[in-house]
């Protein structure tokens, strides 16, 4: 897992821009998280709804691209349930369901505390790519 984890480290630019960390991968799995500070927060001062879209969509990127496939979403959605303004969140990502050319994973994300702040689905398409060939 160590070349995934490489892998989105160097080329998700705007995950790194955000400040989203990788905490751990498996075949079908990933977790990261996020350090909230003050460019996190909306007009309201809670977390953006885009970050927290933003953190669960990294990881479904991971979870998802874990088996050296490339995969891409074409659909993905998101339920918002409870407001944050510090902290640290995270998103889990856990494969649902997998053939050839679909699979849908469910993300939670939460805080430190282990609250329920959002829960965010996906769907993938796996092309015939590795990974690996992306130049």
């Amino acid at each position: 897992m160590e070349h995934i984890k490489e892998f989105f480290e160097t080329r998700d630019k705007f995950a790194k821009y955000v400040g989203i960390e990788i905490v751990e991968i498996d075949k079908g799995k990933a977790t990261v998280k996020l350090d909230i500070d003050e460019r996190h927060l909306n007009g309201v001062n809670i977390v953006h709804g885009a970050v927290l879209f933003s953190i669960a969509d990294y990881a479904f990127a991971i979870a998802s691209n874990s088996y050296g496939d490339v995969a891409v979403s074409i659909n993905a959605n998101i339920s918002f349930i409870k407001a944050v303004s510090s902290g640290t969140i995270y998103a889990e990502a856990k494969e649902q369901s997998r053939n050839p050319k679909l699979a849908t994973y469910l993300i939670n994300v939460t805080n430190e505390k282990g609250e329920l702040l959002a829960t965010f689905h996906g769907m993938v398409y796996i092309k015939k790519q590795k990974l690996e060939d992306i130049k």
